[in-house]
């Protein structure tokens, strides 16, 4: 079956007829390509974690470096073309990869680079919206006459990023948010690609429909039952038709995505609408005792109310996230009268959620327990009341106190008696949440 012009036989477009560059090739014409409306890039540093590793240690260079023991958190290109992905567990990865050079994280050092890092977008362009550490989204279509054309500001943005903090990083140029992800992603490593606002059917239809927002394992496989395995054989169904496999919320989102409808904005200034936290435990098959998954919770409710006070946040909603030994998940949520950030408060709610459900645990197993509050609100608003239950008062004292001390020596300068020896998880390095200041709305 012939491909549409430039389509590999994958039916992927080739680098070169996208528009892929290196900040060392000469910039075309492309004024052509971006005469109808903003242009956002999406800006995503290769292999974070590891890239900041080889960029630190010459010895790395050139070499498979995977980035944690137990489990993967981040892999090296050299280790990747191993098939060595994050999230894989250590033993996996070292038969995969026997050559692999393993370090500890560093997330002091990540930090510091995504620090720097984003003081670049920044100067870039005062529309910034970041999504992790490592990636963001810049709308740079209102600098044209100011600074030039859209490429031309991502092969000078790369180039800074490369000279200023030593790392490479992967920028994918179009009219939408998602398109430009997907113009990222199909760029790596080190590359970058622009989506032309006449081509961007014929850019994102061959692609398989795994790079669709919101399609997993799961879905992805009922929608291959239905014959659906690139994003133009499910941009051509009904809406409708979609509603029976995936659900009318899913069907809507993924419809609209593979027919190039995403209105959204770059957003900046963006909170979170909610704050998480998670711990693996182990393999399948082991046995976890009520002790032992109780104490996990407290370390996770820590960890999240802490971060909720950081950014001066209130929630309302506790979700507990459970994985069990066949990799199936639940999730139970509870919803307080009141919003609070008191870890005493989301704590004792998060017992009563484990305990209502210890029986399936037990029937089941559990290799994951996880935590998340949400409908976020920002605490400084919050009416204001009376002192008249004292032990609430004595609580919210306790965490301050707590916070300072942790704030001062770390977070694991003070630690639970029940979590001495435990493993919590690693904290992962996030964004910070945006305080607004004082009387912004």
């Amino acid at each position: 079956m012939p491909h549409p012009a430039g389509l590999t036989n994958d039916g992927s477009r080739s680098r070169a007829s996208w528009g892929v560059r290196t900040s060392g090739e000469p910039l075309p014409d492309i004024e052509h390509l971006f005469d109808n409306g903003g242009v956002i890039l999406h800006a995503d540093l290769d292999s974070f974690y590891a890239s900041v590793e080889q960029r630190d240690d010459p010895r790395l260079r050139g070499r498979p470096v995977i980035v944690g023991a137990g489990v993967v958190l981040a892999a090296s290109y050299e280790a990747k073309a191993y098939g060595v992905r994050s999230a894989m567990g250590g033993r996996q990865a070292a038969r995969l990869c026997p050559d692999a050079l393993v370090v500890p994280a560093r997330f002091s050092a990540y930090v510091e680079a995504s620090r720097q890092v984003f003081a670049i977008f920044d100067d870039t362009t005062p529309l910034v919206e970041g999504i992790s550490i490592d990636e963001a989204f810049l709308d740079v279509g209102g600098l044209r006459r100011l600074v030039g054309e859209p490429e031309g500001i991502a092969i000078a943005l790369r180039h800074r990023v490369r000279e200023e903090v030593g790392l490479p990083i992967s920028v994918g140029i179009a009219r939408t948010k998602y398109l430009a992800k997907v113009a990222s992603a199909v760029s790596k490593p080190d590359g970058m690609l622009a989506v032309p606002a006449d081509g961007e059917a014929e850019f994102l239809h061959p692609l398989p429909i795994e790079r669709l927002w919101g399609v997993g394992a799961i879905t992805a496989a009922k929608l291959h039952a239905e014959g659906i395995r690139t994003i133009g054989e499910l941009a051509r169904r009904e809406e409708v038709e979609l509603t029976a496999t995936v659900g009318r919320a899913a069907s809507r989102h993924l419809w609209a995505l593979a027919n190039l409808m995403d209105p959204r904005p770059v957003e900046v200034g963006r909170r979170r609408r909610s704050i998480g936290s998670q711990c693996a435990m182990g393999r399948p098959g082991r046995p976890k005792s009520r002790e032992e998954l109780e104490a996990l919770l407290a370390g996770l409710v820590d960890r999240v109310a802490r971060r909720l006070r950081a950014g001066e946040r209130i929630g309302q909603t506790f979700t507990l996230r459970l994985r069990f030994d066949d990799f199936t998940r639940a999730t139970r949520s509870a919803t307080l009268r009141h919003s609070t950030a008191t870890t005493a408060t989301w704590l004792e709610t998060g017992r009563r959620l484990l305990a209502d459900n210890w029986a399936l645990i037990e029937e089941r197993g559990c290799t994951l327990l996880g935590v998340t509050i949400s409908g976020l609100v920002d605490g400084r608003s919050r009416q204001l009341e009376l002192p008249l239950f004292p032990d609430v008062v004595q609580e919210n004292g306790l965490d301050a106190a707590l916070d300072r001390v942790r704030d001062r020596f770390g977070s694991g300068a003070l630690t639970r008696a029940a979590l001495v020896g435990r493993h919590t998880g690693l904290e992962m390095p996030t964004l910070p949440d945006p305080v607004p200041e004082r009387g912004a709305r």
